[in-house]
């Protein structure tokens, strides 16, 4: 007869004792309040606390995400990882100040790792509930406590209202999105040892949009001392919005509004329906963190690595083939690819097809395209992330680069943008890593393996990888994730020398 205490666990938390359930000995809680709902009087403020409840809360299933429009169902990336389904369960609205929680035990004094994700979708879309963050396997199999964050997006996480006449009560409006992250992680602080983790050992990490808050938190004053390691996956970021360009989209959002800045205030009044269907038109991903002066007081590596996170060792990576996320143009012929490359890069041009295809005599011209676009934006940056941390030289920093490509939709995609994220949770079953087939497995247990040495010492090393050196701006030692696991020091050195040449990120859609 299976007993109670065999299905469900409670522990205390600093707002009340929340309930969670047990599954193959993994202790899991959804929906955890680490804030207070942010609409109404408290949309665009700071965050407040969660308000204590009594009795015990039950946490069986994740809480609401902020407002955002999924990704259509029509569109082939979307639905490789589930995009599409970003709103699936929990609902949306503006009680989303949740997180997540994966453990092995509770209140054991074992002083776990904490490795909290921060998900990505950029600063639009998305949530800590997305299937690709399940924390349950990363727990169970490293001895770890998981955490997955939800926070304010899009306007109502970064309008820079004080730009537009929001005067000093609104003067957070633009940050309060990364505000959001340092209030869940002073929620960790506060409580995760009641869930049997190490507050003096949490790392943090997030792909694409969650490695561009990442890069933010490295350089917010406020989280310095609350995460010890830190990663980023396809989400270097270098420069925060300014000032201007920031209230130049806010003023764009009051007019479709039909407010002005005498009536910017009603903007709290309004639904949230009628202000998410507002920034669609604006386009949400034009809402982004503003370089405000007072949170955020600099750019988080331009031009430097950020002092605020000297001491935190930084992992740095890309994918081979990140920027298929913007096409499918599968079809796409050598002439084609030509003509594009001809259009985006004029006298550049002469030669850059040659230089890759002599690398990649077999490549697919669409994947060709995609993985030239990669470099010139993508693996810039993060090289220049990695290289400025470096130079700090007061933390490691460590660089790898995922080259399998995902075996879903027939192998089109390749080594695309999130190929890494289900691996580094360990997340087999997801099918841009084979759905726990062929080589897929493997390189799961390599990378996850790799992020718990990390959250536990600061050091990627394990005996599933080679030997991984520190990346320096004259070795740049570089982990290949492909069929073969390996070190390359400086690859493919002559396509890295073209783009730093090069005046700035080519545009995708040149």
């Amino acid at each position: 007869m299976t007993a109670a205490d065999d299905l469900f666990c409670v522990a205390q938390t600093t707002s009340g004792r929340i309930q969670g359930l047990i599954n193959a000995g993994i202790r899991q809680f959804k929906g955890v309040p680490y804030g207070a709902a942010t609409g109404g009087r408290n949309r665009f403020l700071p965050p407040k606390p969660a308000a204590a409840w009594r009795g015990v809360r039950e946490c069986f299933g994740y809480g609401p995400v902020s407002p955002q429009v999924p990704t259509p169902m029509t569109d082939a990336y979307g639905r490789l990882i589930q995009f599409d389904l970003a709103v699936a369960e929990g609902g949306m609205g503006e009680d989303c100040l949740r997180l997540n929680i994966w453990t092995p035990a509770l209140r054991d004094g074992a002083k776990r790792p904490v490795m909290v994700s921060i998900h990505g979708g950029g600063f639009a879309i998305s949530s800590g509930n997305a299937a690709v963050y399940d924390g349950a396997q990363l727990a169970r199999q490293g001895d770890v406590v998981v955490v997955t964050v939800s926070h304010r997006l899009a306007s109502f996480g970064y309008l820079n209202l004080a730009g537009v006449g929001g005067g000093r009560d609104l003067r957070y409006a633009g940050v309060a999105g990364i505000m959001d992250l340092v209030a869940a992680l002073e929620w960790v602080q506060g409580n995760i040892e009641a869930f049997g983790g190490d507050p003096g050992q949490v790392m943090i990490f997030g792909q694409s949009g969650g490695g561009w808050k990442t890069s933010a938190l490295l350089a917010a004053p406020a989280a310095k001392g609350l995460f010890h390691r830190a990663a980023i996956q396809s989400g270097s970021w270098p420069r925060l919005q300014t000032q201007d360009e920031s209230a130049a989209i806010a003023a764009a959002l009051l007019t479709e509004l039909g407010l002005t800045r005498r009536t910017v205030g009603k903007i709290r009044d309004l639904p949230w329906q009628t202000l998410l269907a507002a920034q669609t038109r604006i386009g949400a991903l034009a809402f982004t963190p503003v370089l405000d002066g007072r949170y955020l007081p600099h750019h988080p590596f331009d031009p430097a690595a950020p002092a605020d996170s000297a001491h935190v060792p930084l992992i740095v990576s890309t994918t081979l083939d990140d920027a298929g996320l913007f096409f499918d143009n599968f079809d796409l012929d050598e002439a084609g690819l030509r003509a594009l490359v001809l259009a985006r890069q004029g006298e550049a041009a002469a030669g850059l097809v040659d230089l890759y295809r002599a690398r990649w005599p077999a490549k697919s011209p669409y994947l060709l395209n995609a993985q030239m676009i990669t470099d010139a934006g993508f693996r810039r940056f993060a090289y220049a992330q990695a290289e400025r941390k470096a130079a700090q030289g007061r933390a490691p920093v460590y660089m790898y680069q995922w080259d399998w490509p995902t075996p879903a939709f027939e192998g089109r995609f390749g080594a695309v943008h999130a190929a890494d994220v289900a691996a580094s949770f360990d997340n087999t079953r997801d099918a841009i890593v084979g759905a726990g087939t062929g080589r897929g497995p493997g390189l799961c247990a390599a990378l996850s393996a790799a992020w718990i040495a990390f959250a536990r010492t600061g050091d990627p090393n394990t005996p599933r990888l080679p030997p991984w050196p520190v990346f320096d701006a004259t070795t740049r030692a570089t982990m290949i994730f492909d069929d073969d696991i390996r070190v390359d020091n400086d690859p493919n050195p002559d396509i890295r020398a073209f783009w730093r040449e090069q005046p700035g990120p080519v545009s995708v859609f040149g």
